[in-house]
C-alpha cells in the first residue's frame, strides 16, 4: 500500500496544529503555500476515557508519526480570556471544540472534535456549573455550602450541550471525506444509533439553510446541492486496554509437547476476528434502524462492502496513551541506555527522535504482532497497522476514485469532489458560521445567537435525543388529569383564596406521586395554572370578611359606586358585600330593638344602623355629641399610617374600582381590607404611646383620693384637612379625628326615671338580669360633736333629718356620713337581642325580686369582660358570645360630679387602647345616662374580630377606672 513519502531530513511540512476557527480565518496566508493543492480531510470525533492525554490526539500523532498534539491539554485561549468567567451562565457557553492539523505533504487536514465526551472539557462544564451554584447560593446560606441545582436546570443544561455537540458533528458530516469515530472500549456503544438518527433528520431540516451558505463557493454543482463534498466513509476505533491477551510462546521450563497438543492457530489473529465481529455487529444495527440503506447517496455516511472499516488499538502505556507511563519509561530507557543509542542519541532531533523512540518501544512491547508475523508462515494473517487502516481509504479520496459504497440490484453512483486547500476553506468558512456560530445570510446578525431558520430546525433533535424529557412529558400530561380530579373534589361552586389553596396542595401531592422526571416542575407549574384559572373562571368568592369575621357569600364581584344602583346579571357582577348573617341589636338609648345585618366597615356598623333608630326612638333625647371631624376643604384626605407602607396611587385607584366597598363612603379601611390586611386581628402594633393598661384606679369613695392626670387628647387644635379613617385609639397620631362617631351618650330621663324594685323596662332583657347596681357615695362626713347641717333649728326628739343617715365606725369616738346612691349596670347583648346586665366579671346579675343587693364597687374597682359567653347557648358546637355595648349611670341630684373615662382593649397586647373623641365626660346630675359603646372595633390596619376561642376571653376587656365621683 502507497504511502506518503517523508520529506528530505525526515520532517514534515505541516501547518497547525490550531483551532479550527483560526485557520479558516488565515485561510489568506495559508492558500499561499498550498492554495492549489487537493487535500483529504478526516474527521476524528467520539468519546475518551478517564485519563489526561486524548486518545483522538495521540492517533493523529500515531498517524502522522510524530508528535502533533502536547501530551498535557493546554486550557482553551478562548475559554481563558473570558469564556469560563465567573459573570458567564455555563448553559451560554459551548464547550465544543475543533482544532485542525495539516499535513501538507501528505494533503491531509486533520479535524479533531473535543466536547463534553471527553475529560478535560467535562471537568471544565461541571467546575462552571460548581462555581455558578457558589454564586446563586451566596455566602449566607442555611447549609453552609452551594446550593444543588435543580434537576431539571441540570438536565436541560446537558441536553442543550449534547445539541451543540450534535451541531458540531453535523459540521463534520458536511465537510469531510472521511470520520474517524473514535471509543474508550472494545464495544459499539448503541447510543450512535440513537445520534445519527437524529443528525440525519437535522441535516435533512437544514439543507435549505446550507444551500443558501455555499451557493456562492467555489465548489462543484453536486456539492452545491448536496451541502457535502462525498457520502462520508465511518470508521471506527476502538481501545483495546489489555482486554485481549494472546499466549506468548513456550519458554524455558515450560513442557513442549503440552504446547504441542494444543489446536493450531487460526487464520486470523483474535484481534481481527474482533474486528469482524464488530463490523458485523454495526452495520446490522445500523441496517436495521435504517440509518444506511442501498442507495449511499441518500444517507448521512457510508460503510465500505469490501474494506475493513473498524480497527482495534492496542491500549497500554507503551503506546502513548498515558503520559505520566510513557514519560516514566522513556526516563527508565535513558537510564538504562546502550552504547550504540548513546552514540546515536546526540544526532537525533525533533521528529526523527521521536520516531527511533517510538519503534524502540514497539520492539519491545509488540510480542504479540511479532509471534503472529513469526506464525505467518503457519498461514495465520499479519495484523496491519493504524496508519495502513486509515491510509487505505484515504488513497482512494486522493486517487479521485471516490467511495462506491451502494449495494443492491441497481446501485446509484454518489457523487465525489476533491476540492483544492483553498476552495475547500471557502466552503467550510461558511458551514462553519451557519452551523457553529449560527450566523445567518444577514450580515447584521449577531454572532452566537442562532439564526432563526437553525432554531427552528433544531427541535428535531429533542425527540432523537431527550428521550427522558419526552418520557417524563408522557408521565407528567398522565398524571395532571388525576391532580384536575382530585384538586376539584368536594369544592363548593364558590369558595375563597385559602380553600383553593389547600385543594391545589392536595392536587400537587397525587399529582407528585404519579410525576417523574425533568419535566415534573413544568408540568407542576402548568397544574398550578390551571387550576387558578379554573377558581377565577366563575369560582371565586369573595374574599371580603365582615368585622364580625364572616365571608362575603358573593362571588368575585364589584361594589356599586356613588349613585349607582346593584346590578348581579354583570360580569363581575355589581353587588353589596353580603355574608348572611343577621343579629338584633338595639338603638343608643335601649329602647328599641331591629335586625341588622352584617357590616363589612365601620360606618355601617357603629353609625348607620344606630342613626336609622335614631329617627325612630332615641332622636328627641338629649345627647352629649362627641367631636368630630370638620373639613375646610372640599376633597379632604384620610390620614396616611406611617408606621406601614401606603401603596401607590396607581393600585389604589385600581383596588377602589376593582374590590367592593361597603354601604357608605369609602375609607382608607376599606382599602386597609381590600390589600389584604385583615387577616388576622389586628397584626402588629407600636408600643402603646398612652398607656391604657392599668390606668387610673376607680374610687367609689372619692374623699382625699387622686386619680391619674390622663394624657390630653388633642395636644393641638385637630386638623380640618385630613381626617381619621378609623376610629381613635391610643396609637393613632394625635390631632386627628374621625368622621362621625362611633359612641353615643344618651340621657334617659331624670334620675327617678329608674325605679330600684322593677329595673330596666326594656326590651330583649332576661327576666332578674334588668336592675343596676347600687353606688353609695360619701359627700361629707363629720363627727358628733359638730353641729348639724342648720345650726338655726334643731331637729324634734326622735326625729332624724332627712337624707342623712348615721353610721358607726369602729373606734371610741362616732361620726355621722352623709351618702348619695347611684347606680350602674353594664349590659351584655348578644347576636339574637337578649341583654343581661354583670354584676362583676364573668358574673350574670340574677335578681329574684326586690331590687340587687350587691354593690357596683367591685364590678368599678375590675376590669370587666368585653365578651362573655351567653347566658342562653344554641344547640351548636359553637359557642355564643354577649357582647358589652352599653353602660347604664343614675346620677342622683346631690352635689357631686361623676366623670365618664371609658377605656376599651379588644385583644390581647399590643392591641390598642380605643376611647372616645372626648376622653374625659362630665355627667350631669339628676339623669338616668346611656354611654352605647361600639359594635366593631377597627383600625387604619384592620378590624379586630371577636374571639374565637374562650380562653382568649380574659384578653378583650374594659378597662377598670371607667367611673369616678368627685364631690363638690
Amino acid at each position: 500500500m502507497p504511502l506518503p513519502a517523508a520529506a528530505p531530513g525526515g520532517a514534515m511540512a505541516a501547518v497547525g496544529p490550531m483551532s479550527l476557527r483560526e485557520l479558516l480565518l488565515s485561510a489568506t496566508a495559508a492558500g499561499e503555500a498550498a492554495g492549489d493543492e487537493e487535500v483529504c480531510v478526516v474527521g476524528i470525533f467520539g468519546k475518551t476515557a478517564l485519563q489526561l492525554c486524548s486518545e483522538k490526539a495521540s492517533l493523529v500523532s500515531t498517524v502522522c508519526d510524530r508528535q502533533v498534539f502536547p501530551l498535557f491539554e493546554e486550557e482553551d485561549p478562548e475559554l481563558a480570556d473570558g469564556g469560563s468567567g465567573d459573570d458567564v451562565d455555563p448553559a451560554s457557553k459551548d464547550y465544543n471544540k475543533l482544532q485542525a492539523y495539516y499535513s501538507q505533504e501528505s494533503r491531509v487536514l486533520y479535524l479533531v472534535l473535543t466536547s463534553i465526551c471527553d475529560t478535560p472539557q467535562l471537568l471544565r462544564a461541571c467546575g462552571d456549573l460548581a462555581a455558578a451554584e457558589s454564586r446563586e447560593s451566596g455566602p449566607g446560606h442555611p447549609s453552609g455550602g452551594p446550593a444543588p441545582l435543580p434537576h431539571a436546570e441540570a438536565h436541560e443544561f446537558w441536553k442543550h450541550q449534547e445539541k451543540l455537540h450534535c451541531l458540531s458533528l453535523l459540521y463534520l458530516f458536511s465537510v469531510c471525506h472521511i470520520l474517524l469515530l473514535v471509543h474508550p472500549t472494545c464495544s459499539f456503544d448503541i447510543t450512535y444509533d440513537r445520534v445519527f438518527r437524529a443528525l440525519d433528520g437535522l441535516r435533512q431540516k437544514v439543507l435549505p439553510s446550507l444551500k443558501a451558505a455555499i451557493k456562492d463557493c467555489p465548489v462543484g454543482k453536486e456539492w452545491k446541492l448536496n451541502c457535502r463534498p462525498c457520502p462520508p466513509r465511518l470508521l471506527f476505533l476502538f481501545q483495546l486496554n489489555g482486554a485481549l491477551k494472546v499466549d506468548p510462546p513456550p519458554g524455558r521450563g515450560q513442557d513442549p509437547c503440552g504446547h504441542l497438543e494444543k489446536p493450531p492457530p487460526k487464520k486470523h489473529s483474535p484481534k481481527r476476528r474482533l474486528q469482524h465481529a464488530l463490523e458485523d455487529q454495526i452495520y446490522r444495527i445500523f441496517r436495521k434502524s435504517r440509518v444506511l440503506t442501498n442507495q449511499s447517496i441518500n444517507c448521512l455516511f457510508t460503510v465500505p462492502a469490501n474494506q475493513a472499516f473498524v480497527y482495534i488499538v492496542a491500549g497500554g502505556a507503551q503506546d502513548g496513551d498515558d503520559p505520566v507511563a510513557m514519560l516514566l519509561d522513556q526516563l527508565r530507557n535513558n537510564c538504562t541506555m546502550r552504547e550504540t543509542d548513546s552514540l546515536l542519541a546526540p544526532t537525533l532531533s525533533g521528529p526523527r527522535r521521536y520516531q527511533m523512540m517510538r519503534h524502540g518501544r514497539q520492539q519491545l512491547s509488540f510480542h504479540a504482532e511479532s509471534s503472529s508475523s513469526s506464525s505467518s508462515s503457519s498461514g495465520q494473517l499479519v495484523d496491519c497497522t493504524l496508519k495502513e487502516f486509515l491510509w487505505q481509504h484515504v488513497e482512494l479520496v486522493l486517487s479521485k476514485k471516490g467511495f462506491d459504497d451502494s449495494v443492491g440490484r441497481n446501485p446509484q453512483p454518489s457523487h465525489f469532489e476533491l476540492p483544492t486547500y483553498q476552495k475547500w476553506v471557502a466552503a467550510a468558512l461558511k458551514l462553519y458560521e451557519v452551523t457553529i456560530e449560527g450566523k445567518d445570510d444577514d450580515p447584521t446578525s449577531l454572532t452566537g445567537e442562532l439564526s432563526s431558520k437553525i432554531m427552528s430546525s433544531i427541535k428535531v433533535l429533542e425527540g432523537y435525543l431527550d428521550i427522558d424529557t419526552k418520557f417524563s412529558e408522557n408521565r407528567c400530561q398522565k398524571a395532571l388529569p388525576m391532580a384536575h380530579s382530585a384538586y376539584q373534589s368536594n369544592l363548593p361552586h364558590n369558595y375563597t383564596m385559602t380553600v383553593h389553596k389547600n385543594q391545589l396542595a392536595q392536587a400537587l401531592r397525587v399529582y407528585s406521586q404519579h410525576a417523574r422526571g425533568p419535566a415534573f416542575h413544568k408540568y407542576a407549574m402548568q397544574l398550578n395554572e390551571d387550576c387558578y384559572k379554573f377558581w377565577s373562571n366563575g369560582h371565586q368568592l369573595c374574599e371580603e370578611r365582615s368585622l364580625t369575621d364572616q365571608h362575603c357569600v358573593h362571588k368575585f364581584h364589584l361594589l356599586p359606586k356613588a349613585g349607582e344602583k346593584p346590578e348581579a346579571d354583570r360580569n363581575p357582577p355589581v353587588l353589596y358585600h353580603n355574608s348572611r348573617a343577621r343579629s338584633t341589636g338595639a338603638c343608643n338609648c335601649g329602647r328599641k330593638q331591629a335586625p341588622r345585618d352584617d357590616p363589612f366597615d365601620i360606618k355601617a356598623a357603629n353609625y348607620d344602623f344606630y342613626q336609622l333608630l335614631e329617627e325612630k326612638c332615641c332622636g328627641k333625647l338629649e345627647h352629649i355629641n362627641f367631636p368630630v371631624f370638620q373639613p375646610s376643604t372640599p376633597d379632604p384626605a384620610p390620614a396616611r399610617d406611617e408606621s406601614s407602607p401606603a401603596p401607590p396611587e396607581g393600585e389604589i385607584e385600581k383596588l377602589k374600582e376593582k374590590e367592593p366597598q361597603t354601604q357608605g363612603e369609602s375609607t382608607g379601611l376599606s382599602l386597609a381590607l381590600s390589600l389584604g390586611q385583615s387577616t388576622g386581628s389586628l397584626g402588629t402594633y407600636p408600643p402603646d404611646a398612652q398607656g391604657g393598661g392599668d390606668n387610673a384606679e376607680s374610687h367609689g369613695q372619692s374623699g382625699d383620693s387622686k386619680s391619674e392626670k390622663r394624657p390630653s387628647l388633642v395636644d393641638r387644635q385637630a386638623s380640618t384637612v385630613e381626617y381619621l379613617p378609623g376610629m381613635l385609639h391610643s396609637n393613632c397620631p394625635k390631632g386627628l379625628l374621625p368622621k362621625f362617631s362611633s359612641w353615643s351618650l344618651v340621657k334617659l330621663g331624670p334620675a327617678k326615671a329608674y325605679n330600684f324594685h322593677t329595673g330596666l323596662d326594656q326590651q330583649g332583657f332576661i327576666p332578674g338580669t334588668n336592675y343596676l347596681m347600687p353606688w353609695d357615695i360619701v359627700i361629707r362626713t363629720r363627727t358628733e360633736d359638730e353641729g348639724d347641717l342648720d345650726t338655726n333649728s334643731w331637729p324634734a326628739p326622735n326625729k332624724a333629718v332627712p337624707g342623712k343617715r348615721s353610721a358607726v365606725v369602729m373606734g371610741r369616738g362616732r361620726r355621722r356620713d352623709d351618702i348619695a346612691r347611684a347606680f350602674v349596670g353594664f349590659e351584655y347583648e348578644d347576636a339574637r337581642g337578649r341583654r343581661f346586665m354583670c354584676s362583676g366579671p364573668d358574673k350574670v346579675m340574677k335578681v329574684m325580686g326586690g331590687g340587687p343587693k350587691e354593690s357596683a364597687i367591685k364590678a368599678l374597682n375590675s376590669d370587666m369582660p368585653l365578651y362573655i359567653l351567653s347566658s342562653t347557648q344554641g344547640r351548636g358546637l359553637k359557642p355564643h358570645y354577649a357582647q358589652f355595648m352599653r353602660l347604664f349611670v343614675v346620677v342622683p341630684d346631690a352635689p357631686l360630679q361623676i366623670t365618664l373615662t371609658p377605656q376599651v382593649q379588644p385583644g390581647p397586647p399590643p392591641c390598642p387602647v380605643f376611647y372616645p373623641e372626648k376622653q374625659e365626660i362630665t355627667l350631669p346630675s339628676d339623669g338616668l345616662w346611656v354611654l352605647r359603646f361600639p359594635y366593631a372595633y377597627v383600625t387604619e390596619r384592620g378590624p379586630c374580630f371577636p374571639p374565637k376561642e374562650s380562653q382568649q376571653l380574659m384578653s378583650y376587656k374594659v378597662l377598670r377606672g371607667i367611673l369616678k365621683a368627685i364631690t363638690q
